[in-house]
């Protein structure tokens, strides 16, 4: 039997990505070439950030494959650590766990998670990335090649990596964690492509300082055991803090940007008013075909081959059939993503921090909890407009999302997915503890509200509840 050829990619990250001949690195090549895996080809990875940067066209293929590099580094940082103190490196977990950073993004739908998003509000099941992911890798092409190749009940083990979310064990926390190799590859990516200049990686220096120790799984007293985790060494620290600094200063400076997810609200609406038609029995109306990708998923949202009809090419081809739509809506809507005619954004959490009084002597985070409450009290407001009229458009679409920099240990209930720093031979210390800059970092918070540029009385609106709501606010106060 001939050897197969070992096979190399090219990539403006990690310059080689190379597959060896052996049979593990073999099979995942031929993974590759699947018809579910080529189709992340087709979809972009920051979904419409190319709104903003140009350069941001980058897919999700390119990302698993950068994904599956990075965890591989990571496992053998892991093979190494284990070996030099004779430790046993589990070869079928880590194959499992590289599997699934492969695989980890295989299920993701059009422009991500805009459509996910979409999806959460109709219910379709399929357009939940993680269990497309686990469908895809549990059945099908994928599956009958890795059970093939490494035997019955392997795709399953794989699909219960990604199913699992919080990992369990050392090799699963490579796959998802906050410490994560699909983390430590997109954060590269991402700023390389849409070339922001700051959240910088120094992952040579972090996998050059990166152990494997054994910690408790509990609290302090309330301890019940220990399991082997990722851990920095000391001189590691500062580079661990800047990576999480880095991740949180992406998403105001990228993944949130405004005409970025201006761009995702008009999508959700024009996706919104399509599934309206369809549910009126009107979906000819839409200007789409009956067998149309689109009209097909809506149809039967939770078909497994209608998701993976979907992609980012199929929508924009769409374009020119939705502008020909007999409802000035789907019109409107699609000729402002094809032409880039964003709508208007009103940050309400700048304009009610301008507007809110100061009090004397109140503690910052008082005052956050009280610009939250008039955020949600003026985005309700807001809703009960679009509710007042039914069957017409949305006059504001709104855009709420909160992110915390960094998740505690009470939060994820295990040291497996936390950043854990060495501080010497018999003390290991979560980076929160270390870092007081992680320690008193916020979470980020934002309450936007979009407007159609033709809608003159929009602002004006906006402004009175917002003026209403905190003077109703300040005399609630006194």
């Amino acid at each position: 039997m001939v050897k197969p050829k070992p096979q190399r990619i090219r990539d403006p990250i990690h310059n080689l990505i190379e597959f060896n001949s052996g049979h593990f690195e073999h099979t995942l090549w031929k993974v590759i070439q699947t018809s579910p895996f080529q189709r992340l080809r087709r979809i972009k990875q920051l979904g419409f950030s190319e709104f903003v940067f140009p350069g941001a066209t980058h897919t999700r293929f390119a990302h698993s494959l950068g994904v599956f590099h990075t965890s591989r580094l990571l496992m053998n940082v892991i093979r190494k650590y284990l070996d030099s103190h004779q430790q046993q490196y589990r070869e079928p977990q880590a194959n499992y766990a590289l599997t699934a950073a492969l695989l980890h993004d295989v299920g993701h739908g059009m422009f991500s998670h805009a459509f996910e998003a979409i999806g959460k509000e109709f219910g379709w099941p399929m357009a939940k990335h993680e269990e497309v992911s686990q469908r895809l890798i549990r059945e099908g092409e994928i599956a009958e090649l890795l059970d093939k190749e490494f035997g019955k009940g392997y795709a399953g083990n794989v699909a219960d990596i990604i199913a699992q979310g919080i990992p369990d064990n050392l090799y699963g926390s490579v796959v998802s964690s906050q410490f994560d190799a699909d983390r430590l590859d997109y954060m590269q990516r991402d700023r390389l492509m849409t070339g922001v200049q700051s959240s910088g990686v120094d992952l040579t220096w972090l996998l050059a300082n990166l152990e494997v120790a054994e910690v408790p799984t509990g609290a302090d007293e309330t301890s019940t055991g220990s399991v082997e985790t990722l851990v920095l060494g000391p001189k590691a620290a500062q580079a661990a803090e800047s990576y999480v600094l880095g991740l949180f200063h992406l998403y105001p400076n990228v993944y949130l940007h405004k005409t970025t997810r201006g761009a995702e609200v008009l999508f959700q609406a024009l996706m919104r008013r399509i599934v309206g038609l369809h549910v009126d029995g009107v979906a000819e109306k839409t200007g789409l075909p009956c067998r149309h990708p689109i009209l097909k998923f809506v149809s039967e949202p939770a078909v497994l081959e209608r998701a993976l009809s979907l992609d980012d090419t199929v929508f924009w081809g769409a374009l020119p059939l939705l502008l020909e739509s007999e409802d000035d809506e789907v019109r409107r809507l699609a000729l402002a993503l094809r032409e880039r005619r964003v709508n208007s954004c009103i940050d309400l959490r700048t304009l009610v921090e301008a507007n809110l009084p100061a009090v004397t002597g109140e503690r910052r985070e008082k005052r956050n909890a009280r610009v939250k409450i008039l955020c949600d009290d003026i985005i309700s407001e807001l809703k009960k407009i679009n509710e007042d009229s039914p069957g017409k458009p949305a006059r504001f679409l709104i855009d709420q999302y909160v992110r915390n920099p960094y998740k505690r240990f009470q939060d994820s209930r295990t040291p497996l997915n936390q950043i854990l720093i060495r501080l010497s031979p018999d003390k290991v210390t979560d980076m929160a503890e270390l870092s007081p800059v992680i320690a008193h970092a916020e979470p980020f918070s934002l309450s936007r509200v979009y407007t159609f540029c033709d809608d003159t009385d929009a602002h004006g609106v906006i402004e009175n509840i917002v003026r209403t709501k905190i003077k109703e606010g300040g005399n609630h106060e006194r």
